[in-house]
């Protein structure tokens, strides 16, 4: 088993390497960790106008009156539908810190950069009219939510290297001795923004002669579209968390690394469920984020919140009980470092089989679940991964979200119970030797 361990870890180790040390995956996984706070806050306010408890929209009608809904609309529409701002943001921000150039200034190039590529035109219809007019002169939301998510990873990457090898060739602005600080900045970025906005207005001009139109089109067919359909199949997510699962075997943050490729397709499937929604539209989506994150991963990542609740109730050895004590309220807000590291998990192959095979069933339920109307489909409400089961299911799909986690709690306990006491018979025999 151990010469297996190894062969495994031998091949997996490098791979993981090169990605956690990617610097455009990197800045894409940190540019979205700076996004997300602003994420949560802005689908949270959506939560509160379309909370899912029958008569509650009635009642606030009653007591707030007709459009008591807008008080929580609006942080929503100045957060999660302008998404791609604070991506393309924070990307560039971390990719730019990366190469040691003004973060704050090559962000800000980024950005009107990605505005240039964007048609300043969006559909309009009169309300009792059938004709759709094309209004100009206006910033399309619909670009700057989940549908220009990748136009603006791209947007940000390639602005942020322009602006480095432009400064790398000296083409700056330097001033004198004695000027302060931040006027120098300014000027500096002179240079580096003229060239990267011309560059990019080129390319709008090329595209706008194009079947496509504008690169937002052309991306969202060719890229976005194929990509976020095979993210949102059952069989690639079930690959994604046995990659996780493989990758903290050997103690490496799976989740960090395979998020950094499948979290902005994981996300752009939420948004697109969040917009239908908001409308009042049937959900496209059941794998989103929040699939991920509330039904696949209870306690963190193995799902391991019934793992903590075994090794209270089923050990005999003292380290397991306490392991199971430390590890339980931690695993209640889905942080299970204390049990992967104190049982152990990593390293261990004993426990490692259902800590990886755990997410994988729990997947295939959760997706039959849905599939068949058992349980409704993700609302694209980004729950905090914090949230603690049965609380965060309910804030997903109503109280039969929170029914299908209480079975997977139950379903994940009786997988980990035989590994529980082969390793509990372990420890029972190390305590008696050591008494």
């Amino acid at each position: 088993m151990n010469k297996s361990m190894n062969k495994l870890e031998d091949k997996l180790m490098p791979i993981a390497n090169a990605i956690s040390q990617n610097r455009y995956l990197v800045a894409i996984r940190d540019g979205f960790m700076t996004a997300t706070p602003l994420l949560i806050i802005g689908a949270m306010f959506l939560l509160f106008s379309n909370f899912p408890i029958k008569g509650y929209s009635e009642f606030m009608t009653k007591v707030f009156g007709e459009n008591w809904s807008i008080f929580f609309d609006r942080p929503f529409e100045t957060t999660m539908a302008i998404m791609t701002i604070f991506v393309v943001l924070g990307i560039s921000y971390n990719l730019a810190k990366h190469y040691e150039l003004d973060g704050l200034s090559t962000a800000v190039i980024a950005l009107v950069s990605f505005l240039v590529l964007t048609p300043f035109v969006t559909d309009f219809t009169p309300e009792g009219s059938k004709e759709i007019f094309k209004v100009g002169n206006v910033i399309p939301i619909e670009w700057m939510g989940s549908k220009g998510l990748f136009v603006g990873i791209i947007t940000a990457i390639l602005s942020t290297e322009i602006v480095r090898f432009v400064v790398k060739k000296g083409w700056v602005i330097r001033m004198p001795e004695g000027v302060p600080p931040s006027v120098s900045k300014s000027f500096s970025a002179l240079i580096p923004a003229i060239i990267t906005i011309l560059l990019f207005d080129v390319v709008r001009l090329l595209f706008s002669i194009t079947p496509f139109e504008t690169i937002h089109n052309f991306i969202f067919k060719i890229l976005q579209a194929p990509l976020t359909n095979l993210g949102g199949t059952l069989g690639a997510t079930l690959l994604a968390n046995l990659l996780i699962g493989l990758l903290w075997s050997f103690g490496i943050h799976g989740r960090s690394i395979v998020g950094a490729i499948m979290d902005p397709i994981w996300l752009a499937l939420s948004a697109e469920n969040l917009a239908a929604y908001q409308a009042g539209k049937s959900l496209p989506h059941i794998i989103t984020g929040q699939f991920q994150e509330i039904y696949l991963q209870l306690g963190g990542t193995g799902s391991t919140l019934a793992l903590c609740i075994a090794l209270i109730l089923v050990c005999k050895s003292k380290r397991c009980k306490q392991i199971g004590k430390l590890s339980i309220v931690p695993g209640l807000f889905n942080i299970n470092e204390p049990v992967v590291f104190g049982l152990p998990i990593v390293l261990n192959p004993i426990m490692l089989i259902p800590y990886i095979a755990t997410p994988l069933v729990l997947c295939v339920i959760s997706y039959f679940a849905i599939s068949v109307g058992f349980v409704p489909r993700p609302n694209g409400i980004l729950v905090p991964w914090t949230t603690p089961p049965v609380i965060g299911g309910f804030l997903m799909a109503g109280v039969r979200g929170s029914l299908l986690q209480i079975v997977e709690l139950v379903v994940s306990f009786f997988i980990y119970l035989p590994f529980v006491k082969a390793v509990d018979k372990q420890y029972v025999k190390e305590e008696q030797l050591d008494a």
